[in-house]
C-alpha cells in the first residue's frame, strides 16, 4: 500500500464516527475500476468501505449516487449506507454476508436474468432521484471531456457518432420515460445469495451512476452487458414490460447499442485520467465495436422509426 493511499485511508477511518484507524483492521477487496474498495472490521464486524478515486467527480455526483443508494436500502433491494462523506472521498456500507458478486456466467441460467429484470422494476417504480442525467448528457459528456484529454476514437468515429445523433433525435421526438435508473450493469453489482447452488435473493449495489433515465435504456445496457441473444431478449422485455411490442423492441435495442456508446466513450476518456491495472482503451474499442454491430444491422433506420 503506498503512503499516500495509506495517509487517505487514516485520514477516512478516522472521519467515521466512533471509528479510530488504531481499532480497524482494513484489507483490500478486488474489483473497483474507479474506486479502491476494503473490508473493514470494527469490533469484529465487516464493512464495505469505498474510498474514491481520483477525478471521478468530474463525472460522478456524490451527493446523487448516495440518495440513490438510501432509497435502494428502504425498496429492500440495497444495503444500508453507514457513513458517506464526500469531503474524505469514504463510503462505508454494510457488508452483505452470505452473498456473492455475480458472474456473466450465471445469466447462462434464466432465473439470475429474471430477478436482475425484477429488481430493475421495483427500483424504477421508486420516487424520482435528485438528478436527471439522461444517456445523451451521459455520452455527450463523456466525448467533450475525452475530446479534451486526448483521448483516442476509432477512426470510423464521425460515423458512429452520425449513428448516435440519429437515435438521439429519435429518441427525444418519440419522448424519454424517464425513471431511476442504476445506470452501471456490470456483473459485480448484482450481490447474490445462494443456497445448495439455488439463487434465493439478489441485491444491487453501487449507484454511483444512478439518475434519473431512460427506462428502455437501462434494460438495453443490462442485456447488453450479459451478451443476452435476441430471443431470450424480447422474453425479458416482456417480462418487463408485459408486452414486446415493436416500439418497445425498438427502444431497447436502441437503448443497447447506446450503452455501447456510452461506455466505449467513458473508457477512452478515462485512459487519460487513471493509472489503475485496467486495459480502458482496449475495453472502449471493444464497446465502440458492439455499438457498430447494432448501427450496421439492416434493422437500424426500421427501429428508429419505431421509435
Amino acid at each position: 500500500m503506498s503512503s499516500t493511499l495509506e495517509e487517505q485511508l487514516r485520514n477516512a477511518v478516522n472521519s467515521v464516527p466512533g471509528w479510530s484507524w488504531d481499532e480497524v483492521d482494513v484489507a483490500p477487496l478486488d474489483g473497483g475500476v474507479t474506486n479502491a474498495n476494503f473490508v473493514a472490521i470494527k469490533d469484529g464486524k465487516k464493512h464495505f468501505m469505498k474510498v474514491f478515486g481520483s477525478g471521478t467527480d468530474s463525472f460522478i455526483n456524490r451527493d446523487a449516487s448516495n440518495d440513490a443508494s438510501v432509497q435502494a436500502h428502504a425498496m429492500g433491494i440495497g444495503p444500508r449506507v453507514l457513513h458517506f462523506d464526500k469531503k474524505t472521498g469514504l463510503e462505508v456500507a454494510e457488508f452483505l454476508l452470505g452473498y456473492r458478486a455475480s458472474t456473466n456466467a450465471d445469466y447462462a441460467h434464466r432465473v439470475y436474468l429474471e430477478s436482475v429484470v425484477d429488481l430493475y422494476k421495483i427500483f424504477h417504480s421508486g420516487q424520482p432521484l435528485s438528478e436527471t442525467k439522461t444517456c445523451f448528457d451521459m455520452i455527450d459528456e463523456h466525448i467533450e471531456q475525452g475530446q479534451s484529454l486526448g483521448a483516442i476514437y476509432p477512426v470510423d468515429i464521425d460515423w458512429l457518432m452520425k449513428q448516435y445523433m440519429k437515435s438521439k433525435s429519435a429518441f427525444l421526438a418519440a419522448g424519454l420515460d424517464l425513471v431511476p435508473c442504476h445506470n452501471d450493469p456490470m456483473p459485480g453489482n448484482f450481490m447474490v445469495s445462494e443456497k445448495q447452488g439455488i439463487l434465493t435473493d439478489m441485491k444491487m449495489i453501487d449507484f454511483e451512476y444512478a439518475s434519473n433515465n431512460e427506462r428502455a435504456y437501462e434494460l438495453g445496457m443490462f442485456l447488453g452487458e450479459m451478451f443476452i441473444d435476441e430471443k431470450t431478449s424480447l422474453e425479458m422485455v416482456e417480462r418487463y414490460y408485459g408486452h414486446a411490442s415493436m416500439d418497445i423492441v425498438a427502444r431497447v435495442t436502441v437503448g443497447r447499442a447506446l450503452a455501447d456508446m456510452k461506455w466505449g466513450s467513458w473508457a477512452v476518456q478515462q485512459r487519460q485520467l487513471q493509472s489503475w491495472d485496467f486495459d480502458y482503451q482496449k475495453y472502449g474499442i471493444w464497446k465502440y465495436a458492439r455499438a457498430r454491430m447494432v448501427f450496421n444491422d439492416p434493422r437500424w433506420d426500421d427501429w428508429l422509426r419505431a421509435l
